[in-house]
């Protein structure tokens, strides 16, 4: 479902063909049609204040010849990328996973931003299903909620009460559009 290429500094999730993909990815959001959904390595200095961090993003994408695909950022080291897959009643699902914790927030209790700190939980979920689009909103809230019990569950205690995420989290979930489930 998802073949992992690592072409630093990109991390590459293809996909086994062109699906709908649902984020609020910094490049491409929304509802997509894409096979590809990429994430940018950068380091915490290139994210200075007033940094134009989109702009930049989709003319390194452009100059990579991934200008079609979903495009992520993150400053953890694409190399520790994680894949996993399962099937359950006969559908697969796969996700692939960097995971930086060092912009570690509770929800709704923000801590002081510090520069240095841009960690974040970047996924791709690529289900085979035919998804309608409200279906797949639903199913984007439990892959979120599923990442928030994952974190909460490691029991990472911040001055503001238990890691929930990150304040830069971000979701992509891919799926074949329709009429099913």
């Amino acid at each position: 479902m998802i073949e992992v290429r690592l072409e630093r500094p990109w991390l590459i999730a293809a996909l086994a063909r062109p699906m709908r993909v649902l984020s609020w990815a910094p490049y491409r959001a929304g509802f997509v049609t894409t096979d590809r959904i990429v994430w940018r390595e950068v380091r915490n200095a290139d994210l200075a204040p007033g940094f134009d961090a989109e702009t930049w993003l989709a003319e390194a994408l452009g100059a990579a010849g991934l200008g079609q695909a979903v495009a992520m950022m993150t400053s953890r080291d694409v190399g520790t990328w994680r894949l996993e897959a399962v099937a359950v009643e006969g559908l697969r699902a796969a996700c692939l996973a960097t995971v930086g914790l060092s912009n570690a927030e509770s929800v709704g209790r923000r801590l002081p931003w510090h520069a240095a700190e841009f960690g974040t939980i970047n996924l791709a979920v690529a289900v085979e299903a035919e998804l309608t689009e409200a279906a797949q909103l639903e199913a984007l809230s439990i892959v979120v909620e599923a990442r928030t019990a994952a974190v909460m569950a490691a029991g990472w205690e911040l001055a503001t009460g238990t890691a929930t995420g990150t304040g830069t989290d971000c979701v992509a979930l891919a799926c074949l559009p329709g009429a099913g489930r």
